[in-house]
């Protein structure tokens, strides 16, 4: 490790990155000489929490109607994170997506790009096609008695990291490794509605268009970038999409 790396994990209002909202966010930090530090928080979404959801995660509108708001805690916790690479499961399709999209509408400028993720959900699906709860019991040897408590699934996700560590000898030590290892696609936006081909190019990821490159797009549909902008995407998307379309320009 040469930077912290931060285990985190997300319960939410539900799974919709754009609509839904953040209620509670736990974090463990492990720094390069072993250290460990472990956070939780819960988080006024301001919205009400559906039923399917505190099914899931047993957090109720009355357990974070005095909690703060994810926009009271936005820099605080960037701070906390910066520098850090970031680790999850599930994390590169949902909770690194969710994270940056509630930075962006706190107003918080973190540039998560420049930092390595690494999904224990896709090491462990890329070895054995299972979920958190089997991993744990899997690689681990114990019962996940707590799931779907943020802290008591960010733990299980470290703990499982370093098992699969220990029984994959193919499996790098490394941050930089690990992070390549668990990425299905090299997401352009976070959502992963745009990706990088081999040449390093921007290309569609969906719908019509995929396959094709963002500047070809942007060049024959010139509704298309409307269409986006306007769109039920994440602000991530948009601010990618934006980046693209103004690099055009200067070409």
């Amino acid at each position: 490790m040469k930077n912290p790396l931060v285990f985190f994990d997300l319960e939410t209002t539900g799974i919709n990155i754009t609509k839904d909202r953040i209620v509670e966010i736990s974090y463990l930090k492990i720094m390069p000489d072993g250290r460990e530090e472990c956070k939780t928080r819960r988080v006024n979404p301001q919205m009400p929490i559906p039923e399917q959801a505190t099914a899931v995660h047993g957090i109720t509108d009355e357990d974070v109607k005095d909690c703060p708001t994810f926009k009271e805690l936005a820099k605080s916790l960037a701070t906390q994170i910066e520098g850090c690479d970031l680790a999850g499961f599930n994390s590169n399709r949902f909770d690194i997506p969710m994270l940056a999209e509630e930075f962006l509408r706190a107003d918080v400028n973190i540039d998560l790009n420049k930092r390595k993720f690494i999904d224990v959900q896709t090491i462990f699906h890329k070895m054995e096609q299972r979920n958190l709860i089997a991993a744990y019991k899997f690689y681990c040897g114990k019962d996940l008695t707590d799931a779907h408590s943020a802290e008591s699934d960010t733990r299980a996700t470290y703990e499982v990291l370093m098992s699969q560590l220990d029984r994959y000898p193919e499996l790098e030590n490394d941050v930089e490794a690990l992070s390549s290892f668990s990425s299905f696609n090299n997401n352009v936006d976070f959502a992963g509605r745009m990706i990088y081909n081999e040449n390093n190019e921007e290309v569609i990821n969906f719908g019509k268009y995929k396959g094709q490159l963002v500047k070809d797009v942007l060049r024959k549909d010139l509704g298309y970038y409307g269409w986006i902008m306007q769109g039920d995407f994440p602000l991530n998307t948009k601010q990618k999409l934006t980046e693209i379309r103004l690099r055009m320009k200067d070409e």
